[in-house]
């Protein structure tokens, strides 16, 4: 191989853009890890449309048990009713949005990406009027909820059986407090006992002095915990959809 030749080799290995190449190929790749984190994420969205869906479904159509607990607040049952017909809306168009991610990323569509974005915006303003309309209420339930622990508590066995298992699988006590038994009938019909989830046991009764020592928190604030700790989930979600969707569509504009 003559001197010549070897230059000639050296001159186009050097020459070759490897590093444009490479940089392609990065780039395809992170799309296509987009592209399905996209797709599972759809799948989550569609899932959590049709369960929500389901249980708005439950609410509107089983409404002789809702209305026979709202039996002494007969002008709020309607309040109560409206949110199953809000989960069924809510649930529908998270279903149409897990379908429109979903094709628009396998697609590689950007109408359906822009699409898919606009309507994952909308649920995000819509789940932040939720949040507010919920505060709102709040009041509301509270006095509903304490009403029921004071008068029907022990009296009404469907109520009995919904707060025991809410407490039992909480570990909670009343709506604030152990203190939204004193006074109750129940108390008056058990020597002054309280219901055993106040002293965080399954049996046995439980003093006032014992629920007072365990200090076992209200099923509100328990609740609120809860509800806040998934609705960061939820909106952490929502935000990295609208993220990998903008994405997406840039990357194809490009």
């Amino acid at each position: 191989m003559s001197f010549c030749t070897v230059k000639a080799l050296l001159a186009s290995f050097w020459t070759t853009p490897i590093i444009p190449v490479r940089a392609e190929q990065i780039k395809m790749g992170f799309f296509t890890f987009v592209k399905l984190m996209m797709t599972l994420v759809d799948l989550l969205i569609f899932l959590s449309g049709t369960t929500i869906m389901a249980l708005g479904l439950w609410v509107s159509l089983d409404r002789g048990t809702y209305l026979r607990l709202l039996g002494p607040f007969p002008d709020r049952a309607l309040e109560f009713l409206n949110v199953g017909y809000y989960c069924i809306a809510t649930g529908g168009v998270m279903v149409l949005l897990g379908l429109v991610g979903f094709c628009g990323a396998q697609k590689q569509s950007k109408c359906l990406l822009l699409g898919f974005f606009s309507i994952i915006l909308i649920i995000f303003i819509t789940q932040l009027a939720a949040a507010a309309v919920l505060l709102y209420y709040s009041a509301d339930a509270a006095d509903i909820l304490t009403e029921w622990l004071k008068y029907m508590y022990g009296m009404d066995t469907m109520i009995t059986n919904i707060w025991n298992t809410t407490m039992t699988k909480m570990n909670c006590c009343g709506f604030f407090n152990y203190t939204d038994f004193l006074g109750s009938r129940f108390e008056a019909q058990n020597q002054g006992n309280l219901p055993p989830s106040c002293c965080m046991t399954d049996i046995g009764p439980c003093s006032r002095a014992e629920a007072e020592r365990r200090q076992v928190k209200g099923c509100y604030e328990v609740i609120l915990q809860s509800l806040t700790y998934h609705g960061n989930i939820v909106g952490g979600i929502l935000i990295a959809a609208m993220v990998m969707s903008s994405y997406l569509y840039c990357y194809l504009d490009n």
